[in-house]
């Protein structure tokens, strides 16, 4: 399937398009992540919409990567990393997840909120260098109890995405986050 044709550019397009107004508030899990010690190198953030968090990282001077499937939310991104001075440090690149080749150990960090993908993660976690954190959120199982029409298979089951991390990553801290409209969500931090 070409990327042009991808059901979810199509609906995140329809999203991020007339009308919708991006708050650039930095995630909590990227504010965490980012006041950590991290080595030297770049920062990717995977399914980054209009992000808060790659800015807040461009702005402590981090090259970032910034992925997503909807153009339109990567031009909405470029537009503010121009206008705050960052451009210069914020590369976006449209890809669909599925498809991507991150350059192994390479990344000081590896930022995920909101999307999961049992492949993705594993390959995005070879991308982290040594001593860089990898900082992950997405639904799990107990969001389709008020979500039934989000797929099953982009929750985290018992256990995920801690139980997947390659060897050598040390778990900082993983935390389910309560129920609410949206549904149950795990955060990991992990250290390779």
């Amino acid at each position: 399937m070409s990327l042009a044709e991808h059901p979810d550019r199509l609906r995140w397009n329809a999203k991020y398009g007339p009308g919708y107004t991006p708050s650039f508030v930095p995630h909590p899990l990227a504010v965490e992540a980012l006041s950590m010690r991290l080595p030297g190198g770049p920062v990717v953030d995977l399914a980054c919409g209009p992000s808060g968090s790659a800015l807040l990282a461009a702005g402590g001077g981090r090259e970032v990567t910034a992925v997503d499937i909807s153009e339109i939310a990567l031009r909405l991104l470029g537009q503010e990393a121009r206008r705050r001075g960052l451009g210069h440090l914020i590369t976006t690149w449209h890809a669909d997840l599925g498809q991507l080749h991150l350059p192994p150990r390479h990344y000081a960090l590896l930022l995920c909120t909101g999307f999961w993908d049992r492949d993705v993660f594993t390959g995005a976690a070879e991308s982290v260098a040594p001593g860089g954190l990898l900082a992950w959120e997405a639904f799990t199982t107990g969001a389709l109890r008020t979500r039934p029409k989000l797929c099953a298979d982009w929750c985290l089951a018992p256990g995920e995405p801690a139980s997947l991390l390659p060897v050598g990553f040390e778990v900082i801290r993983t935390a389910d986050l309560p129920d609410n409209e949206r549904g149950t969500k795990r955060r990991l931090l992990a250290r390779r």
